[in-house]
């Protein structure tokens, strides 16, 4: 895994996600590394807190946050991906007269989540079985927030579960709302915006604000690995 991510053509992923707010990077995970990731979802230890969806009209499902310290293989995933993201994000904001850059280093991030009381762990792996679905979100979780976020996919569709796509919306100034639909194959590794990007017009950039979330799951199961880079204040 870490050599893959070390051999990413991250001009192109900056490319990609510069201009589509998305990207692709397939097969970061092996599949043997997707079944551990599926095989300890059952294991408490692993886990801070177990979200039932429908509880809270977020969709059909459950997801479940990681408990510090993570495990090795999803604390290096965050780490070392980070970095090549970092540049993006800056650039973002850069373009967007936002008066806010990144830390180059995950820990610096961190460090400024805990200061405004965001200590706990993010990172999460969801479930989803016959007619689970996830409505259209963003994973904020605080005032201190990196716009940029990872989805692996553990499943093969088609063979796993049917439906279950990747949606996304891209809701542009007094126009009309864009879906983007997306079905990455298991151990494909989905970068994509948290809540905007930005979209240079005949001017200046404008933002363009998104959100995402999961189609109906006609059969089988679904699972992912969601890399969230800021941790959340609860």
């Amino acid at each position: 895994m870490e050599k893959i991510i070390e051999q990413t053509d991250w001009d192109l992923v900056t490319e990609e996600i510069y201009n589509k707010g998305f990207t692709i990077i397939p097969k970061i995970l092996t599949g043997k590394e997707c079944e551990i990731l599926k095989s300890n979802y059952n294991k408490p230890n692993f886990y801070r807190k177990t979200v039932v969806m429908e509880r809270y009209r977020f969709g059909l499902g459950e997801y479940k946050y990681f408990n510090y310290p993570l495990p090795d293989l999803v604390q290096q995933l965050r780490t070392n991906i980070y970095p090549h993201l970092v540049p993006i994000a800056n650039m973002w904001f850069k373009a967007l007269k936002m008066d806010r850059q990144f830390p180059l280093s995950h820990t610096e991030l961190l460090k400024q989540c805990h200061e405004n009381n965001q200590q706990k762990a993010t990172v999460l792996i969801l479930k989803y079985g016959k007619g689970g679905y996830n409505t259209l979100h963003q994973d904020l979780y605080g005032d201190v927030y990196f716009p940029i976020q990872c989805v692996l996919f553990l499943n093969e569709p088609e063979e796993d579960y049917t439906g279950g796509e990747f949606v996304m919306t891209e809701q542009r100034p007094r126009a009309q709302s864009k879906a983007i639909v997306l079905k990455p194959k298991k151990g494909d590794m989905l970068i994509f915006t948290t809540n905007f990007r930005p979209v240079k017009g005949t001017r200046a950039y404008y933002r363009v604000n998104m959100k995402h979330g999961v189609s109906e799951v006609y059969s089988g199961e679904r699972h992912t690995l969601g890399i969230i880079f800021h941790d959340a204040i609860s």
